[in-house]
């Protein structure tokens, strides 16, 4: 349910304001698209197990909503696992808050200087953009990421990255259908979308149809 960072923090400034400008425009984009989903869609599930599009969105916001101390707070009530604390508290927020305000908290603190705790301002735009997909692909949607935006997270991934996510790429060959990137060398080709293939690096199964390749059942729902 995480989406923490796809690699190291670099330390490379001179990146940071066009990813800014990347996460702040994902952020608006997403806020938009929230808004005008029914009841119904935001009660379906999403790609995160036992999420629905409304504990997603409202996990996304988590950063911005609460503070330092009131994280350590949640995470002493925890027991210190951290993916126990992100459940109980998208669980809570999405039965407290309404449509509106989960569409609003994206909108409201989109250029917000949250990011996880590993990693730099490019995990945050990966944890925008992978858990605004888990909503969107889950629904049906048109796909919305800009290629640009879904390459440059597709650089990122890496073995650390696949072994974090638990990603599990051994004989297979990412191939993106819409941008000259693939990754893998294995016999089993996986093609499809730039933005599919960033779901299948982060771990998730998408619905049929997507993808496409002698590999690509092995990364679909119900597969």
């Amino acid at each position: 349910m995480e989406t923490a960072p796809q690699d190291q923090d670099t330390g490379q400034s001179h990146r940071t304001p066009g990813i800014r400008e990347e996460i702040a425009a994902e952020r608006r984009e997403l806020a938009a698209l929230f808004a005008d989903l029914t009841p119904e869609q935001w009660n379906a599930p999403s790609l995160c197990g036992g999420w629905r599009a409304r504990e997603v969105a409202a996990h996304m916001s988590t950063g911005f909503r609460h503070s330092t101390a009131r994280t350590l707070l949640e995470l002493a009530r925890s027991g210190g696992n951290v993916h126990r604390m992100a459940d109980r508290i998208a669980r809570r927020d999405a039965a407290t808050m309404t449509d509106r305000e989960l569409a609003a908290a994206m909108a409201e603190h989109a250029d917000h200087p949250w990011r996880p705790p590993v990693g730099g301002p490019i995990a945050a735009l990966a944890h925008d953009a992978v858990h605004g997909l888990d909503i969107t692909v889950a629904l049906g949607l048109p796909a919305r990421l800009p290629v640009a935006r879904a390459t440059a997270l597709l650089a990122g991934v890496s073995p650390f990255s696949l072994r974090f996510f638990g990603a599990r790429l051994d004989g297979v060959r990412l191939e993106a259908a819409d941008a000259d990137w693939s990754y893998g060398d294995g016999p089993l080709v996986v093609a499809g979308r730039a933005e599919h293939l960033l779901l299948v690096a982060y771990g998730r199964r998408v619905p049929e149809g997507l993808l496409s390749g002698p590999g690509a059942g092995r990364y679909v729902r119900g597969g």
